[in-house]
């Protein structure tokens, strides 16, 4: 019996230190990670808006609470950053040198399908959206968030974590949204996203309200992940609502600086998924689709219009 308690006892020190070890690589690699950042961003220019937004951001902190910038102020940049990204897609429609840049040419938008839209964003965003918001000065609470100028990351970490944020997001969308389109479910919950095969920016948070909290679940689990500051929520739903409104724009704009970002989808591969029904499932990034090859007839697709164009 004492030799089994000797063996249970350094199999459990042998365990902790193997933890121990781990954790401490974890930790070197986010340190150098981190140092890496500092380095290049201070070989960077200095940011000409800096002091205007020290300034603007010490008067949001001296005039309103933590509770009241955790939750109208995400409020507030929620609904501005959405529709202000909205707006130029609105705008392209009324312009004719711009239809040569829509993809489904044949499909153009309507005001009864703007409408319709409009009408259901203003339900998902106010009465399932602003609730999951109300949370956020909570969740800031309890793990301590900062809100302060003096810990806000310089922008090349807050750069860093959105695409962080992005690579948790896009995997989490991947795998639930493919589960949505399965045949027996697929009519009770992701049926009303596709009401509309031709997409327009607009639309990219038309859902179900399930599929609202679905998907959008994956957007706040790389905030748990990389959240070292409240500015990491808005300048994350920032790039979040960027890239949604681009991919279902419904428009493949050249020079699109979007398109810079490796293994980006883009709007060409988004449509085609409004458009097929079937495959393209990531929001962001093409490498899911790639390595299980639910992106086999968008290529295909692409291969037939390219002989076409030849002939």
């Amino acid at each position: 019996m004492l030799w089994r308690s000797r063996l249970q006892v350094q199999h459990t020190s042998l365990r902790n230190l193997l933890v121990t070890m781990e954790s401490n690589s974890t930790v070197t690699v986010m340190s150098s990670a981190y140092l890496a950042m500092e380095y290049v961003d201070s070989l960077l220019p200095e940011n000409p808006l800096q002091q205007s937004m020290r300034n603007a951001w010490t008067y949001m902190l001296d005039n309103y609470t933590k509770f009241q910038i955790a939750t109208w102020g995400s409020l507030i940049v929620h609904e501005f950053v959405y529709f202000l990204f909205c707006l130029p897609g609105f705008v392209f429609q009324f312009l004719p040198f711009m239809q040569k840049y829509k993809i489904q040419q044949d499909k153009p938008e309507t005001w009864e399908k703007q409408w319709t839209c409009f009408k259901m964003l203003l339900f998902n965003h106010f009465f399932i959206q602003f609730p999951m918001i109300c949370g956020t000065y909570y969740f800031t609470e309890f793990f301590s968030i900062p809100y302060d100028w003096e810990s806000m990351p310089r922008w090349l970490s807050l750069l860093a974590q959105c695409f962080g944020c992005a690579v948790i997001e896009d995997t989490w969308h991947y795998f639930l949204h493919r589960l949505l389109h399965h045949k027996r479910i697929y009519k009770y919950i992701h049926k009303v996203h596709h009401d509309f095969t031709a997409p327009f920016g607009m639309q990219a948070e038309y859902a179900h309200p399930l599929e609202t909290i679905i998907l959008g679940a994956g957007f706040f689990i790389g905030i748990m992940v990389f959240c070292n500051h409240v500015s990491l929520l808005w300048a994350w739903v920032t790039f979040r609502l960027l890239e949604t409104i681009d991919v279902h724009s419904g428009y493949d704009i050249p020079l699109n600086p979007l398109h810079l970002i490796p293994f980006y989808a883009g709007a060409r591969f988004h449509d085609f998924h409004h458009m097929n029904f079937i495959g393209n499932y990531g929001s962001t990034f093409t490498w899911w689709d790639r390595l299980f090859s639910t992106d086999a007839q968008y290529y295909r697709y692409r291969s037939k219009l390219e002989k076409k164009k030849a002939q």
